[in-house]
């Protein structure tokens, strides 16, 4: 891990992305205080198809009908808008 100044960073920011891009990490200080930490983002995995499906699986059953009546309930009949201007 590297210390630079917000100065540095700022004078050669290009080369420090390229330097946290390839794995190093820096800590930025500003009037001698450490304020930030530039580190390289772990690479995100894509899912396997298999575990799409697994995760699919736990998800919570929706009763359609269910949730039907209760939008129904909430909001009023379907294809119906109640407008209530300045009241």
């Amino acid at each position: 891990m590297k210390l630079i100044s917000q100065r540095e960073f700022h004078a050669d920011s290009a080369a420090v992305m390229d330097a946290v891009e390839a794995g190093e990490t820096f800590r930025v200080t500003r009037n001698g205080i450490e304020v930030a930490e530039l580190r390289p983002v772990g690479p995100k995995r894509r899912r396997t198809a298999e575990e799409l499906v697994a995760r699919h699986r736990v998800l919570p059953q929706v009763d359609y009908a269910v949730m039907r009546r209760e939008a129904e309930e909430f909001f009023g009949s379907a294809g119906t808008v109640a407008l209530r201007w300045g009241s």
